[in-house]
């Protein structure tokens, strides 16, 4: 076989004892390292830092075609000591000389594989490993990149403090040369903003609906920003942006992670919609979740607040899914069911939201004690739609009532619209719920 048959990268000019990786696997190269041979068909992501400490990481995407593709599968990414950053070569006589000697150099490249122990020791797990790495971008194309990164193909390159618009207030540690380094890279991401999920313009009981079921904030997005309406460019947005996390530690696409999973999880209408798009993101999640402690810095920490972030989606998935009807819901349901049986079986997660209603409780001390948990109805009262209380004014509470002005303080619920005095019986702030519905359609404050 011709040498350049195989396809192989070329990763040049790396400062001495730099960290290098491609894909799942990282490493810290060597003097004699000048780049990796024998990779396989689809989309890979090579990347580096000028050091192995936590720093700034440079990477770019490229896409190797099938053994038949008349498509180049011969590339050159070289380390830039003036302006810190890995570039492609673009040089065509230098792109000729290296194709001219890569014989010289062909038995000193790294072969591709996705275990550290070799193909030698442990083929198989290197084998599954880069089957994993396949499923983690199943969903990533061209015009995902280009549209992400803005880079050229085959160099859509991003770093580790690449930044939507949006999340530059957010990025940890960034200095002040970095910031005008992640402008130059903007990544340009749908635009989600889950305070406002309705159109433009709707009021009343289309807003109500809006905040509840975010499936029009869905449909818009695909329309307005996915290549040919695709909605898997959803999904291959948020494998791009996990990816990005665990190789770059990109804390602007962790944001855009979690934006993206808040989005499909609290649709409704949608789910019986776009059956296929939720299984598959069931399959995504997933997967995810088996290499997400893989994240160095503990960007992904399950264990705190991104696993409750989670475990709160999901509930409010599975509770929105109950409450559907329609043919394409089983297929849903069987791939919920076996993310809820992997989640339970890999983090001891349960996703019922109604353990127990009441009972009665028995403490270390011998004290029993009833409990109440009302389920479904507290978790409504969360995130955006919790209830708050706040303190009028007398000056308020004048414009509110003239029969409350002889009160200092009224509590008002924000929920209910109610306002309560302090010593009224539980008995006397019960309402219509009709009105309760009435009351939150015209409640701008809410949103």
């Amino acid at each position: 076989m011709e040498l350049l048959d195989q396809p192989c990268i070329l990763l040049l000019n790396l400062p001495p004892s730099a960290m290098g990786g491609i894909d799942l696997l990282s490493f810290t190269t060597t003097p004699r390292f000048q780049g990796i041979k024998g990779i396989p068909p689809g989309f890979h992501f090579i990347f580096t830092s000028p050091t192995t400490a936590l720093s700034v990481r440079h990477g770019a995407w490229f896409h190797v075609g099938e053994p038949s593709s008349p498509s180049s599968n011969f590339w050159i990414k070289k380390w830039d000591s003036s302006r810190e950053e890995l570039v492609s070569e673009d040089d065509q006589a230098s792109i000729l000389r290296w194709r001219a000697n890569i014989g010289s150099i062909w038995k000193g490249l790294t072969p591709y594989r996705q275990s550290a122990s070799g193909p030698s020791n442990e083929p198989q797990e290197g084998i599954e490993i880069s089957k994993a790495w396949t499923d983690l971008t199943s969903y990533i194309t061209p015009s995902l990149l280009a549209r992400i990164t803005g880079g050229p193909q085959d160099h859509w390159n991003l770093t580790s403090v690449s930044s939507a618009s949006v999340d530059v207030d957010h990025i940890p540690g960034l200095t002040a040369l970095e910031s005008i380094i992640q402008t130059e890279r903007e990544l340009n991401f749908v635009p989600i903003n889950l305070k406002q999920t309705w159109r433009e313009g709707a009021t009343g009981r289309e807003r109500t609906n809006g905040a509840r079921d975010r499936s029009w904030a869905l449909d818009d997005l695909i329309t307005r920003y996915c290549a040919d309406q695709s909605e898997l460019e959803i999904l291959g947005e948020l494998q791009f942006c996990f990816l990005m996390v665990l190789t770059l530690n990109n804390n602007s696409c962790l944001e855009q992670w979690k934006r993206i999973l808040s989005l499909l999880c609290t649709c409704r209408g949608a789910v019986l919609q776009r059956p296929q798009l939720f299984v598959n993101l069931m399959t995504t999640i997933s997967l995810q979740l088996k290499h997400a402690q893989e994240a160095e810095g503990g960007l992904f920490n399950l264990h705190e607040d991104d696993g409750e972030l989670i475990r709160n989606l999901l509930r409010d998935f599975k509770r929105g899914l109950e409450q559907e009807d329609g043919s394409a819901k089983e297929k849903i349901v069987g791939a919920f069911g076996e993310l809820e049986e992997f989640i339970r079986t890999e983090f001891g997660w349960e996703l019922q939201h109604d353990f127990v209603r009441n009972g009665i409780l028995e403490l270390e001390d011998g004290e029993r004690v009833e409990m109440d948990i009302g389920g479904d109805e507290e978790a409504d009262e969360l995130g955006e739609y919790a209830p708050m209380v706040v303190e009028l004014t007398p000056e308020q509470v004048k414009n509110l009532d003239s029969d409350l002005s002889a009160k200092p303080s009224v509590p008002l619920h924000l929920r209910t619209g109610y306002a309560t005095h302090p010593n009224e019986d539980e008995e006397d702030q019960s309402y219509d719920y009709d009105i309760e519905e009435s009351d939150l359609e015209n409640m701008d404050s809410r949103y």
